[in-house]
């Protein structure tokens, strides 16, 4: 029989099968140890009845060293005669899942899911100060009518739902979401920045909980807790990850560029003080309570030593003293600036011996690609070094089930993506903006209008209308955007909108068009402030005020308007608004961080009333005459001698604009400290060692914390207050508990931050509020040699106005 010859389409058809079939056998599986893959299934580090050390140990046996080299970066190659698939380390969840391109991260949205649930930033979601509430709602869904069942005032406290960290969760379910759905190539991501927002001028302020350690070591605790899986109590989760959390950036890590001065070369020069009291407790919080998989450590150099090449930093302090276990990773290309811009390595060899001895374990960028072979032939680094970092890397990436076979048929397989976008999350960012937005004014109740009788509305301003300025850094594509204008126009049907400038630097004003468009109206509502161009990553601020034009355009405004106006700034740092804190045309101010996707809808809401507001600021407001502080000087403690006036609540000696933790509502609060069962604090009976030093160079007694024994550090001193609505509105309030020293010298803090809840009260209504101390914890401060003491006498602890006496006897 002839055979035919094959037409072309048919050739094209044979040929493109066969490609199919040549790339299906040379393209490694989505996923380790499939069941289906005969000669890698039978592996000892696929059997899932081993320990994680045990498979991880047989993994890395098999290895080559190129294999193994080719595994310290953050876009590791995969591995296809084992069936290890490739994985991307660096993928960024700091307020919802966010990509800077697809070569670069691991999280794709040019699949089936396009968008994700964008959540205010870090600093508006930490204004709520609310962590116990925060997770819960990643948790449950409690209705209001079940809210209302509850009679219990602290029963009640429990089942509430508030915010932030339950949108972490969110976060975490997302996460899953996208990689279950095969957009993402990792599961690992560089997630809460947990550094101290220490300078106003910082572009990355915006990123962080704050100024204060003990928030911000809250914050990371629940963030971690709730993006991981774990329980909002912890220790439940086990060697099992839904996602991997990395804490950055470890650590004194605060400075940018500023005049010149860029984080690369930046060497901070910080005291053993403000190293145990100040930079690194957050960062001990982060990985001892909130079990972190994974630390970034920063490009700066602390004390002359780069933070990715200190043994001490990494593997003494992280490691050794606080039992990490996990992976660390250096921030982007901060390897090969230890030699080619620090000049702290004479070699590129040096640099990845360096970071490698001092415990870092993959490299964001090429750096060990390209070197760490011939740091091994030069004899610089032992291959027992890197096999300690490919420990730590397989064992988070077993941790989060990929080398169990199919992922989707795991424990959290079943996250899928309908839990994107989902109606819970975007209520999730909703309620995050609400909760953290701050009223800082109010002259006369000028708020909340009232949703019948405003006829008339002009909305103007530069972030009136920008869909993108709400949304902060490090942010995804959202699921749907409200602006402020958006949010108003849902409140008023006659509303009238004008820019006033063309952007925030207002280098295009249009005052007198502006000013039109207000004089037309009942009401103005200005939008202005700050957005990325003037502070972000890699961009310090130099002043703190608005730019000219955009005052000019706010005072020329307000006297031509009918009312006093409402004035909302959107901003990650603070702005020195004195000029309109004391301007009577202004009645009512708002600050707004960066709220997210749903920020002009929880701005609507506050401003006609459906939202009480009640949060409060978590960093201090400092006047423009602060910027003669420089950025560079990284100490806490004030010295009166230099006039330098300290930096934070806890320090700083000086005029503010705004104090920390300040914030008002349509309601008024009291508070009343209930008599303690026990205002006396013994510790002779709690030493350790007998020979301890009792006496400070003052003639204070003290006893260092670590010279006491766990029964004393273990006790809770119950504190109960009294919070009173006296308001006729509902409101959530959270309660803010200081404590502060008889005497404030010696490098005390003016006041520390020792608690803080959220209550929900009716109009009129009261609940008793309880806090616990731990002595170790909240009555302790360092001294000069960086040690944890607790001094003799008095501290006092404060809620707004009131105070209450515990006495420390030794």
């Amino acid at each position: 029989m002839q055979l035919k010859k094959p037409s072309l389409l048919a050739l094209v058809h044979i040929t493109s099968l066969a490609l199919l079939l040549l790339l299906a056998d040379s393209t490694p599986p989505p996923f380790s140890c499939d069941s289906s893959d005969q000669p890698t299934k039978s592996y000892p580090f696929c059997n899932t009845t081993l320990s994680i050390n045990q498979r991880v140990h047989d993994l890395i046996s098999r290895l080559t060293l190129d294999e193994k080299i080719s595994q310290l970066v953050n876009t590791a190659p995969p591995i296809t005669r084992l069936g290890i698939p490739d994985y991307e380390w660096w993928s960024e969840a700091l307020h919802g899942i966010a990509y800077f391109s697809t070569v670069h991260t691991g999280m794709r949205f040019n699949g089936t899911i396009q968008a994700a649930t964008s959540f205010p930033q870090v600093i508006l979601t930490a204004a709520s100060f609310d962590v116990h509430l925060w997770y819960r709602i990643g948790q449950a869904s409690i209705s209001n009518s079940e809210r209302q069942r509850v009679k219990d005032p602290f029963l009640l406290f429990l089942l509430l739902v508030n915010i932030s960290v339950s949108c972490l969760q969110a976060v975490g379910k997302e996460a899953r979401a996208i990689y279950n759905a095969g957009q993402a190539t990792g599961m690992t991501f560089w997630a809460p920045n947990i550094n101290i927002f220490r300078d106003p001028r910082w572009g990355r302020g915006q990123e962080t909980p704050g100024e204060d350690p003990f928030v911000t070591g809250k914050y990371a605790v629940s963030f971690v807790r709730g993006i991981q899986g774990d329980t909002f109590e912890g220790g439940k989760l086990g060697e099992h990850l839904q996602a991997s959390a990395c804490c950055k950036h470890f650590t004194a890590y605060d400075l940018d560029n500023w005049k010149g001065v860029n984080r690369f070369v930046f060497n901070a020069k910080v005291s053993q003080q403000d190293l145990a009291d100040t930079y690194m407790p957050p960062f001990r919080s982060c990985i001892q309570e909130g079990k972190a998989s994974g630390i970034m450590c920063a490009y700066n150099r602390v004390n002359g030593v780069p933070n990715c090449a200190d043994y001490n930093l990494l593997s003494k302090t992280a490691r050794g003293q606080w039992g990490f276990n996990g992976y660390i990773t250096s921030d982007c290309d901060a390897v090969s600036i230890i030699h080619e811009k620090q000049g702290y390595a004479k070699l590129p060899e040096d640099a990845v011996a360096d970071v490698l001895k001092a415990g870092m374990d993959v490299n964001c960028g090429n750096y060990l690609k390209y070197h760490t072979r011939s740091a091994v032939e030069k004899k610089k680094l032992p291959i027992s070094e890197i096999d300690r970092a490919l420990h730590n890397l397989f064992s988070v990436r077993m941790r989060l089930g990929l080398f169990n076979g199919n992922p989707v048929k795991q424990r959290f397989g079943k996250i899928g993506k309908d839990q994107v976008c989902s109606q819970e999350h975007q209520n999730l960012a909703l309620e995050a903006a609400r909760n953290g937005i701050v009223l800082l004014k109010n002259t006369n109740k000028l708020l909340p209008f009232s949703k019948v009788k405003t006829t008339s509305l002009a909305v103007i301003g530069p972030n009136a209308n920008a869909s993108r300025t709400l949304l902060g850094n490090y942010a995804g594509p959202p699921c749907k955007i409200v602006t402020p204008l958006e949010g108003l126009q849902s409140y008023v049907k006659d509303i009238r909108y004008h820019p006033g400038c063309n952007a925030v630097n207002c280098s295009d004003p249009m005052i007198d068009q502006a000013v039109e468009v207000a004089k037309g109206a009942e009401y103005v509502v200005l939008v202005v402030g700050l957005d990325q161009t003037q502070e972000r990553e890699e961009l310090d601020r130099v002043d703190l005020v608005l730019s000219p034009n955009q005052q000019n355009l706010i005072s020329t405004v307000v006297r031509a308007t009918k009312n006093p106006v409402v004035l909302v700034l959107l901003s990650g740092g603070p702005i020195d608004i004195n000029f309109a804190k004391y301007d009577k045309h202004i009645g009512s101010i708002l600050w707004a961080g960066y709220p997210g996707e749903a920020g002009g809808r929880a701005l609507a809401e506050i401003i006609f009333g459906d939202h009480n507001p009640g949060g409060r600021l978590p960093v201090t407001w400092y006047p423009q005459s602060f910027v003669n502080v420089p950025m560079t000087d990284m100490r806490m403690r004030p010295e009166p001698s230099s006039k330098y006036p300290g930096r934070t609540y806890r320090f700083y000696q000086g005029p503010k604009v705004y104090e920390f933790g300040y914030g008002l509502s349509y309601s008024n609060y009291s508070y009343e400290f209930l008599p303690v069962a026990q205002n006396k604090v013994y510790l002779n009976n709690q030493l350790k060692s007998p020979k301890v030093e009792l006496e400070n160079s003052n003639a204070l007694k003290y006893i260092p914390v670590s010279e006491l024994g766990t029964e004393l550090c273990d006790k809770r001193i119950p504190v109960t207050v009294r919070a009173q609505n006296h308001g006729d509105l509902a409101g959530k309030h959270p309660l803010l508990l200081f404590v502060r020293r008889e005497k404030r010298s010696n490098g005390r803090p003016v006041k520390q931050l020792v608690g803080f809840q959220s209550v929900i009260l009716n109009a009129g209504e009261g609940a008793d509020v309880e806090f616990e101390l731990s002595p170790c914890e909240h009555l302790s401060t360092a001294n000069e040699e960086g040690l944890m003491v607790i001094e003799e006498g008095s501290h006092f602890l404060s809620i707004g106005e009131k105070e209450s006496e515990i006495t420390v006897v030794l």
